[in-house]
């Protein structure tokens, strides 16, 4: 279940990373208008964002059912699609009015909102159910255009018009108890903010932390803070609100806790651990990506983790306390922050600088204290164990990068080592990413050899049980992934 939860996790990211088109078209086109309110210019450009924040539940549809399809194949990815389709026009409150024989203006109102990212997920699950079960069956001659891939978008529908049968009965229950929890938070006000903040950290290394993002930032449960803040749509000051405290963390506190994880470093592994660090911080701040800068202390010094958690809570509420907005569509770096200032809802944004500069030296002296006094083994203050496993000569740990003789690129060196690392051919059974994390099953995790995948300067590794483990890479991620896709299916 763990691992089924976490591929959906790493599926949500196709189509969030759509988002940032969004973002630009929007902010750009908010720009103008503020210049000139008449602009054909920038009305075409809103336009064009808003065709991608009001198709949402479409987009994770097909990206869902694409990235939980065995073969990512564009089959699934169609068939996410007709779920989709199937489940919000029977749903609709023309098609309800009509099962239940009654007036439109009396059908319940949780079914005005049925064209949802929820019933988008809903749909690309099962349409990735029917690709894996149904996309290489083999139909008598008679049938056999519709075998294989071409059955899988028929079953998709059948099945989607039975679990609406279900959705028909359970929907309204799932809708009102949604909108019940977040009107829950939104009457804690600066506090239900926070709340949601650190549940949003502590959730990270589960990946679970896109289920509770959803309520928040999507139409779930009517809060949609990302398309209500682009769409400057709302009440100003309150918009964004679950948005805007992350701006002082990934821009200003997270680097700050990477600069006192140098600091702390010993002397002969500085560079190494700079290497690593200041290239996350770096990712954090300009893109707000800031998985490879928390897998770098999350496992290693859990107790920096709960405080980092703890930290983005307090930013939220403070943030949401003091109604300083600002908003992104993909996650909360400068690129975001500064697309997000032409918008008209954005509240006193400049604010979000100065607490990320309190926050900034918050998170340095914590973390550098609580490094000191409880002797974390944050990077470069690893233990010396020259006894376990033998860093690989061909790689240049020093520099933080691959140095390989051979004529391959980097990153086909680095995921030639790493697939090594886990044993090969013989130990690895699937292959998949998130947006910097390989999520990988073996067979046998007596058989991984941390210390070289470690030694391609990798920044974590986390086993997640008996058979699954995960890489992280960085930004570069997919790439390594591709590679090891293609070193697999030769293998098999």
């Amino acid at each position: 279940m763990m691992k089924y939860l976490q591929n959906l996790g790493r599926s949500l990211m196709l189509p969030v990373a759509v988002l940032p088109a969004a973002a630009i078209l929007m902010g750009i086109g908010n720009w103008i208008l503020n210049v000139d309110e008449n602009s054909v210019i920038a009305n075409y450009m809103t336009s064009g964002g808003d065709a991608i924040l009001a198709n949402l539940g479409i987009l994770f549809a097909v990206g869902v059912a694409i990235g939980m399809s065995k073969e990512q194949d564009g089959a699934a990815g169609l068939s996410g699609l007709v779920s989709w389709l199937v489940a919000t026009t029977v749903l609709s409150v023309g098609g309800v009015a009509g099962l239940q024989g009654i007036e439109e203006s009396a059908v319940d109102p949780a079914f005005e909102n049925i064209e949802n990212v929820f019933i988008g997920i809903l749909s690309g699950i099962v349409a990735s159910i029917m690709y894996n079960r149904f996309s290489h069956i083999k139909l008598p001659d008679a049938l056999a255009f519709f075998s294989g891939k071409r059955l899988v978008p028929i079953m998709s529908a059948a099945a989607m018009m039975i679990v609406s049968v279900v959705l028909f009965f359970v929907w309204p229950i799932v809708y009102n108890a949604l909108v019940s929890f977040g009107e829950a938070i939104i009457g804690l006000e600066a506090f239900g903010a926070g709340l949601y903040g650190f549940f949003n950290r502590l959730l990270i290394p589960t990946g679970l932390h896109h289920a509770l993002n959803n309520v928040f930032w999507f139409d779930l449960a009517g809060i949609n803070d990302i398309a209500n803040f682009w769409a400057s749509e709302g009440e100003k000051g309150v918009t964004g609100r679950y948005l805007a405290g992350f701006f002082p963390i990934m821009m200003f506190g997270l680097p700050a806790a990477a600069l006192a994880m140098y600091h702390t470093a010993k002397t002969k592994r500085k560079k190494q651990a700079a290497s690593l660090l200041m290239a996350a911080a770096f990712a954090s701040f300009f893109t707000g990506v800031t998985e490879a800068l928390e897998f770098s202390f999350m496992f290693v010094a859990p107790l920096l983790y709960v405080v980092h958690a703890a930290l983005t809570g307090l930013s939220l509420a403070v943030a949401a306390m003091f109604e300083w907005t600002a908003g992104f569509s993909f996650s909360a770096g400068l690129v975001d922050y500064t697309l997000s200032l032409g918008v008209p809802i954005a509240n006193q944004p400049y604010m979000l600088i100065l607490q990320g500069l309190v926050f900034a030296v918050l998170y340095y002296f914590i973390f550098r204290f609580l490094i000191v006094k409880f002797n974390l083994k944050t990077p470069g203050r690893e233990d010396e164990d020259p006894g376990e496993g033998e860093v690989d000569e061909t790689y240049s740990v020093d520099e933080g990068t691959l140095a390989s003789e051979s004529d391959k690129d980097e990153t086909a060196v680095m995921a030639e080592e790493i697939y090594e690392g886990l044993g090969g051919d013989e130990n690895i059974l699937t292959v998949d990413n998130c947006v910097s994390r390989l999520r990988l099953e073996v067979d046998d995790m007596d058989k991984v050899n941390q210390d070289k995948i470690k030694a391609t300067g990798v920044p974590g590794i986390n086993v997640v049980g008996k058979h699954n483990i995960q890489v992280v890479v960085g930004t570069q991620v997919q790439f390594v992934a591709d590679e090891m896709r293609k070193m697999h299916k030769k293998d098999e």
